[in-house]
């Protein structure tokens, strides 16, 4: 089952969203076979201020422990994290 994970940075946390890129993108490689599609999520001026991330797993706790096993969440980034389940409707320019 598929599962969108909405995250929004805490304010004033762009320099340990930098600091924590490395540990995040090895995070995300180590579980490519579960990303449908993952980036950040931009302010206005184009800095990053959350991440969307889009995954495969078995159940909503199953979600929500991926989410909360993400480098970023662990050095405390997220001010908030939403997971709920989803389903596209439209995907890779075609009809699901």
């Amino acid at each position: 089952m598929l599962f969108a994970i909405q995250c929004t940075d805490r304010p004033g946390t762009t320099e340990l969203r930098a600091s924590t890129r490395p540990p995040h993108l090895a995070w995300l490689e180590a579980n490519i076979a579960r990303l449908v599609f993952v980036g950040p999520v931009l302010a206005p001026d184009g800095t990053a201020c959350g991440s969307i991330l889009v995954v495969e797993a078995k159940d909503l706790d199953d979600a929500r422990a991926f989410a909360a096993a993400d480098p970023y969440a662990a050095a405390g980034l997220f001010e908030a994290t939403v997971v709920r389940g989803f389903r596209p409707v439209f995907r890779d320019g075609a009809k699901a």
